[in-house]
């Protein structure tokens, strides 16, 4: 008589099915965990409510039911984004801590004199996650309708001409004082505390022009608070379709465009990064996540780490020219 067959265990077919499907994530070496087998911490170098945090936790999401295990958000707000940067330098190149990169990490390489890594050589490049433009916003009541009236003012009075932006060394001002060489005026670039100082002083008449990001401003111009003359990217904004490029009203060589990205620590390896970039391209494709970057003006865009690292390297060697240019001096 042959003997019954062997009864399986009721979560042994679970387990396999689980070990199968887990397949396709990396192994780390022997003996170790596959990836991810913790909760993953997002190192974000900037306070909660902005627009990078806002792009952190949206992807976090996503990411987070690719990957089965959570994302966290973690705000290190400092100048440079040197703290949360140097959080990320130093941490275990497992693939478990990311920093949100943007930039501000492009900038703080000329801005700093020694930073506590080096930005091309201690991070190891995921993906981008998408850019936002800066618009050129002038008060409801300005006599400026457009930026050619604009510009002829500032050519006829030299010095007259009122430009505002956050802080000295921001993306905003050193877009502004690329925009004073390239359309070969002379201005007074006014650095404030905040975007809220910027926008008072403009609807106030401190100013004539404010150098800012379109999302924040996008209520302002519903309201008919503040109208927009132009945006600095190289196309126009889907959500100011209407608004001119500042190259198409002729002053070449201002395209400006912030950007987020992720990144991990040197070192982590390659199968990692395939699966984080695997989860971030799933995130930005997702219908929840441009719903909700979608309203602010964020072009969503994922890329491949590679790319990621030429945007970073190209961006270092361009802002390094405007600060120099503009005679700020390293920290």
């Amino acid at each position: 008589m042959q003997p019954a067959p062997a009864t399986r265990p009721a979560g042994l077919t679970r387990r396999v099915a689980l070990a199968v499907a887990g397949c396709a994530w990396p192994l780390l070496g022997q003996g170790q965990q596959r990836f991810p087998e913790r909760p993953i911490t997002l190192v974000v170098p900037f306070a909660p409510g902005g627009i990078a945090d806002l792009t952190a936790r949206a992807v976090a999401e996503p990411m987070a039911r690719t990957l089965g295990q959570p994302v966290v958000v973690e705000n290190r707000p400092s100048a440079g984004s040197i703290v949360a940067s140097q959080a990320v330098a130093q941490a275990r190149p497992d693939g478990h801590t990311l920093l949100l990169m943007s930039n501000s990490n492009a900038l703080s390489v000329s801005l700093f004199r020694k930073l506590p890594y080096d930005m091309l050589r201690d991070f190891a490049p995921i993906s981008t996650l998408g850019s936002f433009d800066l618009g050129l916003f002038v008060a409801a009541g300005s006599r400026h309708a457009t930026l050619g009236e604009l510009l002829a003012f500032a050519k006829s009075f030299p010095g007259r001409l009122k430009v505002g932006t956050v802080a000295v060394g921001s993306t905003q001002h050193l877009a502004a004082k690329l925009f004073e060489t390239e359309a070969g005026i002379e201005a007074l670039v006014v650095p404030y505390k905040g975007s809220p100082e910027v926008l008072r002083a403009l609807r106030a008449g401190e100013i004539d022009l404010a150098f800012e990001f379109v999302g924040p401003m996008l209520p302002q111009v519903a309201a008919g608070a503040v109208r927009a003359l132009a945006v600095s990217s190289d196309r126009r904004n889907p959500r100011l379709p209407e608004v001119p490029t500042v190259q198409e009203a002729g002053v070449r060589g201002t395209s400006v465009a912030s950007w987020n990205g992720l990144a991990a620590p040197a070192g982590t390896p390659a199968a990692v990064i395939e699966t984080l970039n695997r989860a971030v391209r799933e995130a930005v494709g997702s219908a929840s996540v441009r719903e909700r970057l979608g309203p602010l003006g964020m072009r969503l865009a994922a890329s491949t780490p590679a790319e990621l690292q030429g945007l970073l390297a190209a961006e270092i060697r361009r802002w390094g020219g405007v600060i120099r240019a503009a005679g700020i001096e390293p920290e």
